[in-house]
């Protein structure tokens, strides 16, 4: 809900709606009776009583000449301006006045002709004693009331730069903390696919629950949780899970909140947090991207006394210092652990490190259904299908996905969200969107087409740790075409037969351009970088080349420019990486040398059809031909089982024609 009242919290609100009633006021008092009195001049007042057109009149002595004021015996017709006009410029109107006001010096002889007129035309004259207030009450006003303007114009600055009731607003109030205590809806119940990390947070809220529990036995509560893994795995979602799950005050501020272009606003925060949490205990503070303020210090250009290393400082000190924080747990988030200053994540402070990491083919599941609670998905939807095609993807992907099938579904004017809907969305997801309108040349779809059917020949005879699921040759993204093959199951560890069957894989596309078009093209750029980047992987990281040993010579967060070994080492890193892509390069090769006619098949169906699913391809594989509705292959069968059961079938018929030839010769 938005807040209507900050407009009237602002001072200069004030002061604008303060000099325009003080201008309309004065404009009204001015122009006060301006229809019925009219200003003349002193002739003008004698001439009126010497021709008997005034009925009475006043005399009032002030600063040295008489104000005269009266009455006109009958209303007189006078020209006045109306004011100007921005399409006709000045105008005039004739209005009738039935009273006047001028002033007349103080001669001797125009008081006594005024005096002899008035007897001769029998005009009633009063007279009226000086008006000294005016002149006191004018100067009083001139002198006081400006000074009081700029006393009340300080006054509002000087509180709002404080900050209202000791608030954090102002330049004041700079050194405070932002956060304040919040409360989210989320439970744990909305967090999937977590069940470890859900279980290491239930237990601080169980905690701050009930502490008697605990400490009965002994036990004491850590001051501090780390939450570190990749982005999108749900750090933050679990901290507001906590956050609607425990009912104590919940402080939630950012790293990047605590520094500001001022010297030592940093800690002056930090210090104020822990303050305000320390009032409200037990309470509960998340800091997110906490390495802002977390990182290894001496690494500033201020050494010492680098502001960011400051707040580090006095973090560090309200976690653990000589004044504790009893009943102040700290949850921080990060994607950066190995940034982080070892004296934060000591015992003592950060006690706990959870890591939040890519979720199994089950938590996927688990996520997939959370998000489509609310969203109406057909049952011809399986949700374990899509886990199992959706490796590697984290819980802020799956959420898109999902969404990004129901904005398919709106645009197709359907009522539930549809297999084909979920499947385009996935290779939205992964590629970006198709661009089928683009324009491309017969030659360079045939290019691609042969491309992708290379990747996928290689894919399908080296199939121990992939499979290929989809290819397709419709640009998406910086892509003319892709195939998409997916790990059998969910691994954490990779062989170095399964590295050289990937590697084998990303370079049979441009093994097929070889040898079918005896050229190259940048079609390959992308996989050579993938390829380039595992090699580098298995000779400096995973220890699998036999010249450099099992030796670790660089690390996944490690600057590449920040390298610790030799030049000749780094020359021999360099041979192994071609020796390694080479050698993939060539059984790619042979591969496709020993298939060409499925490769050529494939290639065809994708210029034909331009997409081709898991089915399609092993059809094509295995007879040559697109798959029949009523045909005697397992639609459910992997290809595993396809390829041993034509396997089987080749054997059987080779027996039968070893069992014929030798009836023969018996003959």
């Amino acid at each position: 809900m938005r807040n209507n009242k900050g407009l009237f919290k602002n001072s200069l609100f004030y002061i604008v709606a303060f000099l325009i009633l003080m201008g309309v006021f004065f404009f009204a008092t001015s122009n006060k009776g301006e229809t019925h009195n009219q200003e003349i001049q002193s002739s003008q007042f004698v001439k009126q009583l010497k021709d008997n057109k005034v009925k009475d009149f006043s005399v009032q002595p002030s600063d040295g000449v008489y104000n005269i004021s009266g009455q006109y015996r009958e209303a007189q017709e006078t020209k006045s301006n109306s004011g100007s006009s921005f399409l006709f410029g000045n105008s005039q109107k004739t209005t009738k006045v039935s009273s006047f006001k001028a002033n007349v010096l103080k001669n001797n002889s125009t008081i006594a002709e005024i005096t002899n007129y008035a007897k001769k035309n029998n005009v009633k004259m009063n007279a009226k004693e000086a008006d000294t207030n005016g002149g006191f009450w004018t100067n009083l006003l001139i002198s006081v009331v400006p000074m009081l303007i700029i006393l009340v114009f300080f006054f509002i600055m000087m509180n709002q730069a404080g900050g209202k009731n000791g608030g954090k607003g102002g330049i004041m109030g700079v050194g405070k903390s932002k956060a304040k205590p919040t409360h989210s809806n989320v439970k744990f119940s909305d967090v999937a696919g977590e069940e470890e990390e859900k279980q290491e947070l239930v237990e601080v809220v169980e905690f701050l629950k009930n502490p008697k529990k605990y400490s009965k036995l002994g036990a004491k509560i850590p001051h501090g949780v780390l939450l570190e893994g990749p982005p999108g795995t749900g750090k933050t979602l679990l901290a507001k899970a906590v956050s609607g799950e425990a009912a104590v005050p919940f402080y939630s501020i950012s790293g990047s909140d605590f520094v500001e272009m001022f010297v030592g606003v940093g800690a002056s925060r930090v210090r104020d947090l822990f303050t305000q949490a320390k009032k409200d205990s037990p309470a509960i503070i998340f800091i997110d991207e906490i390495d802002a303020v977390g990182r290894k210090r001496g690494n500033g250009m201020g050494g010492g006394h680098d502001e960011r290393e400051q707040t580090l400082n006095q973090l560090l000190v309200e976690m653990d210092g000589f004044s504790g924080n009893d009943g102040v747990i700290v949850i921080a988030a990060t994607n950066r652990s190995d940034v982080l200053d070892p004296a934060l994540t000591r015992p003592g402070r950060f006690d706990r490190k959870v890591l939040v990491g890519q979720p199994d083919v089950r938590g996927r599941e688990a996520i997939l259904k959370v998000h489509a609670k609310n969203k109406p998905v057909s049952d011809k939807v399986d949700l374990h299908e899509i886990a199992k095609q959706t490796p590697g993807f984290v819980g802020a992907d799956l959420a898109n996905l999902l969404n990004e099938a129901a904005l398919l579904a709106a645009r197709r004017n359907k009522d539930n969200i549809g297999p084909a809907e979920l499947d385009e969305a996935e290779d939205r997801v992964i590629a970006g969107p198709a661009k089928k309108d683009k324009v491309v040349s017969k030659k360079e779809q045939n290019i691609v087409a042969n491309h992708e059917a290379g990747h996928t020949i290689v894919g399908l005879v080296l199939n121990d740790a992939r499979v290929v699921h989809k290819v397709t040759i419709v640009p998406r993204g910086r892509a003319g075409g892709y195939a998409i093959m997916l790990p059998r199951e969910d691994q954490q560890l990779m062989s170095k037969k399964n590295a050289m069957e990937q590697l084998a894989g990303l370079m049979g596309g441009r093994t097929a351009e070889e040898i079918i078009f005896d050229s190259e093209s940048s079609g390959a750029s992308n996989d050579f970088e993938q390829a380039t980047n595992l090699a580098r992987a298995m000779v400096t990281q995973y220890g699998m080349s036999e010249k450099l040993g099992t030796v670790q010579l660089e690390s996944p967060t490690q600057d590449p420019y920040a390298r610790k070994y030799s030049e000749k080492t780094a020359a021999t890193i360099d041979d192994e990486v071609r020796r390694i892509i080479n050698e993939a390069h060539g059984e790619a090769h042979d591969i496709i040398e020993q298939h060409r006619e499925q490769h050529h098949a494939i290639a065809d169906a994708l210029l034909k059809y331009e997409t081709l699913d898991e089915k399609q391809i092993l059809s094509l594989y295995r007879t040559g031909k697109m798959p029949e509705e009523n045909n005697d292959v397992d639609e459910n069968a992997s290809f595993e089982e396809s390829k041993e059961e034509l396997e089987k079938r080749d054997e059987e018929r080779n027996n039968h024609d070893d069992s014929n030839d030798s009836n023969n010769d018996q003959q």
